[in-house]
């Protein structure tokens, strides 16, 4: 790894960026009438032809298959590629994009919590702070004190991303221990475009609803945000930061991503926080920053493409 951070940290800033958009733009697409199955299933298969050309175009050789890798990445690509974004984009339409994005964004705090129960890894103090933190910072933004607002399937649906997101974390650091991030990835996006495809035929898909319009905006265009500037674009830049960075560096600057996508969703959809969410969503925050940084033996794990 070459220590070039601020390069790095800008490409992450940037992909915080795109991925914060992506949640805005999803769920306008939701609101034009696709359900989350069928984004979801539009989103993977598009994601995987782009970066299968992305492949062939620069080493074909890295997408060799053997027999004993199809366990793994079809579990990883059902999971992180399929399951994954099924659960946010239920939650981001019946919460706020922001807090469905804070719910899920608990994952590095599970990862944490296996390593130190599933795999008796060491751990610092500095984890049980982090954990107190965002169970506090859930509370609040959930405002669990009175009548609670958000949605319950909304809730439901946020935090099973979030563990699902976790199980992506460990699956992820098993396969970058064999195979390049990037022909892993595509493979994953693969065969959940495949399941996608088999839950969401695509003779049933609703092509009409791609010639309306949603928030002003064209829907196939805001489809091809999802998959060209949501997904592909946004792991690459990431992919490349940890060339620069080491890997807790780039869960922490990476971060700025429920931030951007609170304030694009703010803007673009009116979604307002009241004080006691915002104060919930800097505690989440700052508990996810103290358990990225709580394991004192990391692997590195291919990068969310939320």
């Amino acid at each position: 790894m070459t220590a070039r951070p601020a390069l790095g940290a800008a490409m992450v800033v940037t992909s915080g960026v795109l991925f914060a958009v992506n949640g805005t733009a999803s769920k306008l697409v939701l609101r034009a009438g696709m359900d989350a199955p069928q984004l979801t299933t539009l989103r993977a298969t598009g994601a995987f032809l782009g970066l299968l050309a992305l492949c062939l175009v620069t080493r074909p050789a890295r997408l060799r298959l053997t027999r004993r890798e199809l366990p793994l990445l079809i579990g990883y690509g059902l999971c992180g590629f399929l399951l994954v974004p099924l659960l946010y984009f239920i939650a981001i339409s019946r919460l706020p994009v922001g807090i469905a994005l804070l719910f899920e964004y608990t994952a590095p705090l599970l990862v944490a919590l296996w390593a130190r129960f599933g795999q008796h890894q060491p751990v610092r103090p500095r984890l049980w702070i982090g954990l107190a933190l965002s169970l506090a910072g859930l509370a609040g933004v959930a405002e669990i004190w009175g009548e609670l607002r958000l949605d319950p399937l909304g809730i439901a649906a946020g935090l099973g991303a979030a563990v699902l997101l976790a199980v992506y974390y460990v699956f992820g650091a098993r396969g970058v221990a064999s195979r390049d991030a990037l022909s892993l990835t595509c493979w994953a996006f693969g065969f959940a475009a495949l399941a996608g495809a088999v839950v969401k035929p695509w003779w049933n898909f609703p092509a009409h609803l791609l010639r309306g319009t949603s928030g002003g905006l064209p829907v196939w265009l805001l489809c091809c945000y999802v998959v060209v500037l949501g997904s592909i674009a946004p792991y690459l830049l990431v992919s490349a930061a940890l060339k620069y960075l080491p890997a807790t560096s780039v869960g922490i600057v990476g971060m700025v991503e429920p931030v951007f996508a609170g304030a694009v969703a703010w803007l673009a959809l009116r979604e307002v926080l009241d004080a006691a969410q915002l104060a919930g969503a800097a505690l989440i925050l700052a508990g996810v920053a103290l358990a990225e940084t709580a394991r004192t033996a990391q692997t590195t794990p291919t990068p969310p493409s939320i």
